[in-house]
């Protein structure tokens, strides 16, 4: 016997793409030369300091390490929230340190979403298209999951404000990715202040994923805390999750952190008493020493704002084309997404994501069905080759 709650699931973006792609070869005139610009996995190096740290606190290995992350991360976390945000947290009741940002996402869920939200079942609101583990939350705890378009209609973020009544009276959490991935669409403070006002008038709390914040082209983008705490919002209202996978090129540290009211934290820290495994003691330290680090940071967001330039100048003539104004993704509008994606594996040799196995249909219509998603994580000479072929491939230049 197996349960029921997950059997409806569609397969996973990445096995979708394999079955889509795999049984055709690619383009002969490039097959030594394949480009892979699917997934969002940073390639840009680490700091220079992190197999110091880590050599230095290998020990730390034979131990278990504490639930809740160390008094010193905690005060890392909080030291790096205040300096980016203005915004001052108690590192013992406030922030607790994450095994990668997944986790939180799925674990506010788990911890924080009620059974019930005025008598009904309850609704979790995420953008569309979306991070998978929004959804896959919404489900572990029984809740609806809404799916809310996230179109260049409405800015490429979700307008939940828009949406009935009767679906705004269950809604227990919503989730917001800004920068978002994939449009690179960044939240506004009017955006931030709207929805907090929106969640305190039907009592939702948001969970607010910023794991791209770092990466932007101009202004560093405007976060849901700094906003809250300048309208004096109930500090229960939201969580804040980020982590060191984007920032500091460190997807495999899966390090991060989640911030919140203290009842939300002291939940979310109790949960994961019992189901959870904290970071181990000698990433602690290294995670430690790369929050309380921003010359890396610097160093990093200039790979990519020269990244963008590129991007600007490749697809400046195509019909369509929407810079991306942070985060590491284009989102480039095709006529058929899937179509578009075997045709670039046919003929270039070019691997790239069609935009809806990102999303879900709604009505009849999914948001990602006109997109492909490209990752400028390669190198900038790859990246401006892959730019080029798909393009030349792909597009009717003005």
């Amino acid at each position: 016997m197996f349960p029921e709650r997950f059997s409806n699931l569609p397969a996973y973006a990445f096995p979708r793409l394999r079955a889509l792609l795999d049984p055709h070869a690619p383009a002969a005139a490039h097959e030594h030369d394949v480009l892979h610009m699917t997934i969002g996995e940073p390639r840009h190096g680490f700091p220079p300091f992190v197999e110091q740290v880590l050599s230095e606190n290998i020990a730390g290995f034979g131990k278990y390490p504490p639930n809740d992350g160390t008094p010193e991360l905690r005060a890392a976390i909080a030291g790096w929230v205040r300096r980016r945000y203005g915004v001052t947290l108690d590192p013992e009741t406030r922030v607790m340190p994450l095994n990668g940002s997944r986790e939180g996402l799925y674990n506010a869920a788990m911890a924080l979403c009620p059974e019930q939200k005025n008598g009904q079942r309850p609704i979790v609101l995420t953008p569309n298209p979306f991070y998978q583990v929004y959804m896959i939350a919404a489900i572990s705890v029984a809740a609806e999951p809404v799916f809310v378009p996230a179109t260049g209609d409405t800015g490429h973020l979700p307008d939940y404000a828009g949406l009935p009544e009767e679906v705004l009276n269950r809604t227990a959490m919503a989730y917001i990715c800004s920068p978002a991935n994939p449009q690179g669409a960044i939240a506004s403070a009017a955006y931030w202040r709207d929805l907090i006002g929106l969640a305190e008038r039907y009592d939702f709390r948001i969970v607010a994923d910023e794991c791209y914040s770092e990466i932007y082209r101009d202004a560093p983008p405007t976060g849901a805390l700094e906003v809250a705490e300048e309208m004096g919002a109930d500090p229960e209202r939201m969580v804040l999750i980020n982590s060191l996978s984007k920032r500091s090129n460190l997807p495999g540290l899966r390090s991060g952190f989640i911030a919140g009211g203290p009842q939300s934290i002291a939940r979310v820290k109790q949960l994961r008493a019992y189901s959870g495994a904290p970071l181990p003691l000698p990433l602690q330290k290294v995670s430690e020493r790369v929050w309380a680090d921003e010359a890396h940071v610097d160093e990093n967001r200039a790979l990519y704002q020269a990244k963008y330039a590129v991007a600007d100048e490749v697809f400046a003539e195509v019909a369509g084309y929407m810079p991306p104004e942070a985060g590491f993704f284009l989102w480039l509008p095709v006529a058929d997404g899937e179509r578009a994606a075997l045709k670039a594996w046919q003929e270039t040799a070019v691997r790239v994501l069609p935009g809806a196995y990102l999303s879900r249909d709604v009505a009849g219509a999914n948001p990602g069905q006109g997109y492909i998603r490209v990752a400028m994580v390669a190198p900038i000479d790859d990246m401006r080759r892959g730019l080029l072929r798909l393009r030349d491939c792909l597009y009717e230049v003005r």
